[in-house]
């Protein structure tokens, strides 16, 4: 991929339909009722502690990912790449880009869960320096399935 040609930049609202669409070709659970609604991710992206970026290339969005903090622990969601871009480092340089925006925010731990079906998304994680914990366990109280 001729990187050249690729913008990696905020989020905006109006990415939102392209993002979905990006979503369910990289097979990204959506949740349109949940968290994923438009309204929902109109609001986080007006928090100041979430980073939200889009890769554009050639005006398609080709990547997405959300990173997000509490002020002391950051976190990387939403990592998906169109399948046609998969394996030429795009991840890797998106990933990149939520670590500088989150370091340059003074955080100093950075984290992301990945589901145990997911070997390739562990396998990239583990390449860019992240280090699996199996002793570690993920609890979640959910008010609405859809979320």
């Amino acid at each position: 991929m001729d990187f050249s040609e690729l913008t990696i930049k905020k989020m905006k609202i109006s990415d939102y339909d392209a993002l979905i669409k990006l979503w369910n070709e990289a097979g990204l659970p959506y949740r349109p009722k949940g968290r994923d609604r438009k309204e929902k991710i109109t609001k986080e992206l007006e928090n100041p502690n979430a980073i939200f970026l889009v890769a554009v290339f050639r005006e398609e969005i080709i990547g997405s990912i959300f990173g997000t903090h509490d002020g002391r622990k950051g976190w990387i969601n939403r990592l998906a790449i169109s399948p046609p871009h998969r394996k030429l480092g795009l991840a890797q340089k998106m990933i990149e880009e939520v670590e500088k925006k989150l370091t340059e925010l003074g955080i100093e731990i950075i984290a992301c869960m990945i589901e145990d079906w997911n070997n390739s998304s562990m396998k990239l994680f583990e390449k860019v320096g992240y280090i699996r914990h199996p002793d570690i366990f993920y609890f979640t109280k959910r008010y609405n399935p859809d979320v």
